[in-house]
């Protein structure tokens, strides 16, 4: 698929992934993720508001996301409905590709009918998610599915950055994470549409919920709605249809200003990552070779100058 085939028959292809043919749509994936020559072109084609939910799950590494996620696409898929999941994995340090670790986990929907498995790797993207991740969703979007889960690394604070691409967040933590939460609880608060406390079943799962409970009556203030609270056990597939519910629920609530907010921020962050592409690492090297021959060289005056 070269890039004249991609100008003149983007439509065609959109109507091909449309129609559920997921070669094709792994294949565009794989362009979008390779900035393959007129890979835009797929996406100035597309059209319309699609319905697809996009949730976006995320949490401490060990806090059982990947269970989760497969208990999701369970759920959904009793409900007939179509589910696409990006993984997105550390990238390997050798050849910068995902480490596929989730496709095993999940190993049973792999090639079913109603559900596209995707490993993406992060590319040392710093928010914990792939570079391209928002052109990928909205493609994933054309496909129709009904929902698209994008289960993050799992590093941190840093993955705030998934807040600016779902309808909905889920913030995965387990009981022992009370220490963590204290270094994480700023930006988990800010983030969190619904918080799972995952693998309930062990001990002090009830003390540590009210010690979240008592981090959000102290932060909530204003109009800020206090985040769900959701109790499972992943592994036994508890708590899976009221989570499965809740993200429902809360996808119904979102107004249309809200909606504008969300398309705003991916607008900017598509902006942003356009910008950046400008910028050429070697020029910038002989231009900073030159400028350091100045007497006085500021590395913000030079930004200033030249950017």
């Amino acid at each position: 698929m070269n890039a004249s085939d991609l100008t003149n028959n983007a439509k065609s292809l959109l109507q091909s992934i449309r129609e559920g043919n997921t070669h094709i749509l792994a294949r565009s994936i794989s362009l979008i993720e390779n900035e393959a020559p007129a890979y835009s072109k797929i996406l100035e084609a597309l059209e319309g508001d699609y319905p697809s939910s996009i949730i976006g799950i995320t949490g401490p590494p060990g806090s059982g996301k990947s269970t989760l996620v497969d208990g999701l696409v369970g759920q959904w898929v009793q409900q007939d409905k179509k589910v696409a999941v990006l993984c997105v994995d550390p990238s390997s340090p050798f050849h910068l590709g995902a480490l596929l670790g989730d496709r095993i986990r999940m190993s049973e929907w792999y090639n079913h009918p109603q559900v596209f498995i995707r490993s993406l790797a992060t590319r040392g993207s710093l928010g914990g998610l792939h570079p391209k991740i928002i052109e990928i969703t909205d493609l994933l979007k054309a496909a129709e599915f009904d929902f698209i889960i994008v289960e993050t690394v799992g590093v941190g604070q840093s993955e705030v950055e998934i807040s600016g691409l779902a309808d909905t967040t889920v913030v995965v933590l387990v009981p022992e994470a009370g220490d963590e939460i204290q270094t994480m609880k700023a930006g988990l608060m800010e983030i969190a549409d619904i918080f799972v406390v995952n693998k309930c079943d062990r001990p002090d799962a009830d003390r540590f919920i009210k010690h979240l409970q008592t981090i959000f009556d102290f932060n909530i203030t204003g109009e800020q709605q206090e985040p769900i609270i959701v109790k499972t056990v992943a592994s036994e597939r508890k708590g899976l249809q009221e989570l499965a519910e809740k993200i429902l629920q809360h996808r119904k609530n979102i107004n249309e200003e809200q909606k504008i907010v969300m398309l705003a921020e991916k607008a900017h962050r598509l902006i942003i990552q356009k910008r950046v592409q400008d910028i050429r690492k070697n020029e910038l090297i002989n231009k900073i070779r030159k400028a350091m021959l100045e007497p006085g060289f500021n590395i913000y005056e030079f930004i200033k100058r030249n950017f």
